[in-house]
């Protein structure tokens, strides 16, 4: 079974930008939660974090959490994933 890669961010975000263009650019298939554009996203994201913010970029891998990763950190979270 595929793992499920999602990424909470906002269009005008350069550092979402800079995510979607990294996981674009290795094949991944990612679902892309804007959180700005659906309401729904932004509660989602906000239910990952106990302090309720709106933590964006944020990746999920299956039910690993990574906010604002490097891209050691992220490459080595997929690679587990895989």
């Amino acid at each position: 079974m595929k793992t499920i890669i999602k990424l909470y961010g906002a269009e005008i975000c350069h550092k979402t930008q800079y995510y979607k263009t990294f996981l674009k650019t290795r094949n991944l298939s990612y679902a892309f939660l804007d959180v700005e554009q659906n309401i729904e996203n932004g509660i989602e994201l906000r239910k990952l974090y106990a302090n309720g913010k709106l933590n964006f970029p944020t990746i999920t891998i299956g039910t690993k959490k990574l906010r604002n990763p490097s891209d050691k950190k992220l490459q080595k979270w997929i690679d587990k994933s895989e």
